[in-house]
């Protein structure tokens, strides 16, 4: 078999789990493929090839028979066919479904980055430089990396720290990312809890230090209107504060559904056109935070929004067209969306 008739097993492994994640499969799902990915790095087609011609591609840690079987059928040039069942269902959803507005189409082509993504320092599911190398593929020219505080114990929230680390990692990759001349930047942010008092959950000077700091509520979610209202407007007066991050907290899918917080949506927003905080649009499909009652009350008050996926794995980056179809459905104008602007244009916003 000539070089030429071989497939990438790894691009193919890896388009397999990008396309898991953005149905929402499992996680354990979508682990298999990846670690087979990772398996398979620094091994020639070569090896691979006798290895499974040998029926010895599973006794590489991380491989298992479903996935050997998909690196066989790319040795052989040959699109998996767990992957051409995937390929298969996203063409019929494009075919069948609702097709997105020309302006929300438009809008998805305007946006220059992504403000809101996680990394498996806390909860997300894939190291930094993989949701860079993502992000870099999606066409992004920014991905804004806000892992969690570290009150939020249960997503292996970041302490000081651990968060300075981060920055010095973000730093290295930077520098490896300018020698390819892509011109794509990984800007660094925090999603902070908001606190039952409306403090914020990290040191002062170091949030100082950050691109962008996307405050949250987490915690105490049924707290009472006059509380909530109080607590969120406490966090949007803070000069670190940079976005509101899903305002209500609601999931609408799931087995963690949930109604949203009850607060005065409208004092709120007023207090985020005052103080030049953005109003996420969060496109998680358990999420879609703000609901459109209150995101059209978000843009009568005149604030500016970022269109975030709060992916926390690299297919679920590509969930921006959730957010986009939600702010033209409900009147959002593209020129106060903080990421349709360049990284330079993003930092000065607030």
């Amino acid at each position: 078999m000539s070089s030429d008739d071989v497939r990438d097993a790894v691009a193919d492994l890896r388009r397999i789990a990008f396309l898991l994640e953005r149905a929402h499969e499992s996680t354990y799902r979508v682990r298999a493929f990846r670690t087979a990915a990772a398996a398979l790095r620094g091994r020639d087609a070569e090896e691979l090839a006798r290895l499974h011609a040998a029926g010895s591609l599973t006794d590489l840690r991380g491989v298992g028979e479903v996935t050997a079987r998909c690196i066989g059928e790319s040795l052989a040039g040959e699109e998996p066919v767990y992957l051409r069942r995937l390929e298969d269902a996203v063409a019929r959803a494009d075919a069948d479904g609702v097709p997105l507005a020309d302006a929300a189409v438009r809008l998805r082509e305007s946006l220059r980055g992504d403000c809101h993504s996680h990394t498996d320092a806390s909860d997300g599911g894939s190291p930094l430089a993989e949701m860079a190398e993502t992000a870099i593929g999606l066409g992004h020219d920014y991905l804004v990396v806000t892992d969690h505080s570290p009150r939020l114990t249960v997503a292996n929230g970041l302490s000081a720290d651990r968060l300075r680390r981060q920055l010095d990692q973000v730093a290295e990759l930077n520098e490896r990312i300018a020698g390819t001349g892509s011109g794509f930047r990984v800007l660094t942010g925090i999603e902070v809890d908001i606190l039952d008092d409306g403090a914020l959950d990290q040191d002062a000077e170091l949030l100082a230090e950050l691109d962008l700091v996307v405050a949250s509520v987490h915690s105490k979610l049924r707290m009472p209107h006059a509380e909530m209202t109080e607590r969120m407007l406490t966090a949007v007066a803070n000069p670190h504060v940079d976005v509101l991050g899903h305002c209500t907290g609601r999931m609408v899918t799931g087995r963690r559904r949930r109604p949203g917080s009850d607060f005065d949506a409208q004092a709120v927003f007023d207090a985020c056109a005052e103080h030049g905080v953005a109003v996420e649009i969060n496109s998680r499909p358990e999420r879609l935070d703000p609901p459109k009652r209150l995101l059209r009350l978000a843009v009568e008050a005149g604030c500016e929004f970022t269109i975030d996926t709060d992916a926390h794995a690299p297919g679920q980056l590509d969930w921006l067209d959730n957010g986009c179809a939600r702010a033209v459905l409900c009147g959002v104008p593209p020129e106060r969306i903080r990421n349709t602007r360049d990284a330079a244009g993003l930092l000065g916003a607030h």
